[in-house]
């Protein structure tokens, strides 16, 4: 595999963004709906529900294995461990709370605001160690704690927007394929080369090409044109009508109008089939689908590619790249957090051992947000085998950006505008006034101004 070394910026940050059906209730019986007797029981045992969504094979087996240690482990606290298949999960939650019987202990990647805002989720500062909570790295921070108070446990931090090439498809078309192009004219001026070689049905590029996706997958690239998100910083204003966000709008536009990236999408921005079946030069997906070429495409990893995303040439060191996460979260209507919370602080705050076969088993694909895991990760005898870990680790994800903590439709309305433009429905004037109305809206609804960060 060729790596591409990338220079490490300052910037230090991670995100929370996706939406996640939030939990109201404590305790469930482990079947997602059903009820159980929570808290303590007759024999002195604590129950403890615990769902999580349902994964690739190793990391679910991963959940079943550090619930069945952790019980092995001591006679005071049974966690009852409940897989949900990811596509039911919404549903799942939303029953759950609908009928007052939501776990203890949840996974979740939604907008940590939402949550406290909502008064969903139970403060981690009084049934966690403040020495597990200090091992968080500040990468890990703005997806964990507001105001200085933790709210969640980070397991993972994961790269959203990573370029992934084929070498031998670049050394094909006299493009260099030992570095990501360094800024969006070196990936244009790669296509260009790249087109001329292609057969029927291949492509140069594999971006986001749906706003919902764009939404989520491109804040660090509005972050990296424009200096800042689609809000103002006290949240009382859009802030998308500027030069950065119509030059952002502008590039997807030109890999749309030249043919550089297919019409419709030949897979899952989050899947890499198109990637592997070799069906385009350059794919833009999140860290975790190199797992999916080791896996299913292991005759490409000797000519698969890892970098960054390009940068805007005015973004003077702005990363491109948003940062993805997956955290644990304690109900707030728990009748156990104490117990939640001594669960979560063995599995995921306690010793790093308990840690390194998830990282090791999802390829390195993951960022361990504890250095002491990042140390035992690399020092695992598989990491040797795994040279795209340090590009993931290393120079990828310290110079990520935290994803927006605004509400969801704000994103919603930029990634909108964004596909929009890309397709000629609409000049970017008229797509970012329609967007800028948007926002307005959700900003009058939703009462940002009083919401804002106060950091």
């Amino acid at each position: 595999m060729r790596i591409t070394p990338r220079t490490r910026r300052a910037t230090l940050a991670a995100l929370g963004a996706l939406t996640v059906g939030a939990m109201l209730a404590a305790c469930g019986s482990g079947t997602p709906g059903e009820s159980a007797d929570g808290g303590g029981g007759e024999d002195g045992v604590t129950t403890v529900q615990f769902w999580h969504r349902s994964f690739t094979p190793v990391e679910n087996e991963w959940y079943a294995d550090i619930v069945k240690k952790f019980n092995a482990s001591q006679d005071e606290i049974k966690v009852v461990d409940t897989e949900v298949p990811a596509d039911a999960w919404d549903q799942k939650m939303k029953a759950a709370q609908a009928a007052g019987k939501a776990p203890d202990l949840y996974t979740s990647s939604a907008n940590l605001y939402d949550l406290v805002n909502a008064g969903q989720v139970h403060e981690l500062d009084s049934i966690v160690p403040k020495e597990a909570l200090d091992e968080i790295l500040d990468t890990a921070t703005s997806i964990s704690a507001i105001d200085g108070t933790y709210y969640a446990y980070p397991l993972l931090l994961e790269p959203q927007t990573v370029l992934f090439w084929n070498t031998d498809m670049l050394d094909a078309a006299g493009v260099d394929s030992s570095a990501a192009p360094e800024t969006w004219d070196d990936l244009l001026a790669a296509c260009a080369k790249i087109q001329p070689t292609l057969a029927d049905g291949q492509y140069c590029i594999s971006p986001a090409q749906d706003a919902v996706t764009m939404a989520w997958s491109t804040v660090g690239q509005q972050y990296n044109f424009a200096g800042h998100l689609a809000l103002t910083d006290d949240w009382t204003a859009p802030d998308i009508d500027n030069d950065g966000y119509r030059d952002l709008m502008a590039q997807y536009k030109e890999l749309w109008d030249k043919g550089y990236m297919p019409k419709q999408p030949l897979s899952a921005y989050v899947g890499g089939e198109d990637f592997g079946q070799q069906k385009v030069a350059f794919k833009v997906s999140g860290s975790w689908m190199m797992s999916e070429i080791g896996s299913d495409y292991a005759d490409l990893l000797a000519k698969t590619g890892v970098g960054a995303f390009p940068s805007s040439s005015d973004a003077d060191g702005r990363t491109a790249t948003t940062m993805g996460n997956f955290t644990w979260v304690v109900d707030a209507k728990s009748k156990a957090p104490e117990a939640a919370g001594k669960f979560l602080s063995w599995a995921i705050a306690g010793d790093p051992e308990n840690l390194v076969p998830f990282f090791v088993d999802t390829q390195f694909t993951k960022v361990p947000v504890r250095q002491a895991v990042q140390d035992a990760v690399a020092e695992s005898e598989e990491a040797a085998n795994a040279p795209w870990s340090s590009i993931i680790v290393d120079d990828i994800a310290p110079d990520a950006i935290p994803g927006s903590t605004y509400p969801w439709d704000v994103n919603l309305a930029v990634g909108t505008a964004m596909e929009s433009v890309m397709k000629g429905s609409a000049s970017a004037d008229d797509a970012i006034k329609t967007a800028s109305a948007a926002i307005q809206t959700v900003i009058e609804r939703d009462g940002l101004p009083e919401k804002a960060p106060k950091n």
